[in-house]
């Protein structure tokens, strides 16, 4: 069954962080581990992933860090989990070796499906409304909006 892996949790996290606090200057890896309380560890190498793929841009030198590689409305949730479940080699995240008939046929399709609405809600959700609910975190219009199409 699909988990949430605290490198998905992190790399969610730090994008969001980069789209509210990004617009001005980079932002540096320090600033996102200190402030978010992120390990290093983990930081880092999420973040050169995501430059890789386009989601983010890094900027060098001594004010250097990290932008959005394009607006916070074009990066979905979806975009980032989809990214390090790659990373972390887990395709899908459900286990193929159900030996039974039963697993094969009638268990494993009912998983994949939820796996699919799962990553198909999380692509309905933009980075921008993530980064809205973290500058107004009264209002929480994402969850209401995700838990309606439950």
């Amino acid at each position: 069954m699909f988990k949430f892996s605290k490198k998905m949790i992190y790399a969610v996290e730090a994008v969001v962080y980069v789209a509210v606090h990004g617009k001005q200057a980079p932002v540096q890896s320090r600033a996102i581990t200190h402030l978010q309380n992120i390990p290093e560890r983990y930081l880092e190498q999420v973040l050169q992933r995501l430059v890789r793929v386009g989601i983010l841009k890094g900027v060098r030198g001594p004010r250097g860090g990290y932008r959005l590689s394009r607006s916070a409305e074009r990066i979905s949730v979806g975009e980032i989990v989809a990214v390090i479940r790659n990373m972390e080699g887990a395709e899908d995240g459900i286990a193929e070796d159900s030996g039974s008939d039963i697993g094969q046929k009638v268990v494993l399709p009912i998983f994949r499906a939820l796996d699919t609405e799962l990553m198909e809600r999380l692509d309905r959700v933009s980075v921008a409304e993530l980064a809205q609910n973290a500058v107004l975190p009264e209002s929480a219009p994402i969850m209401a909006r995700v838990m309606e199409s439950a």
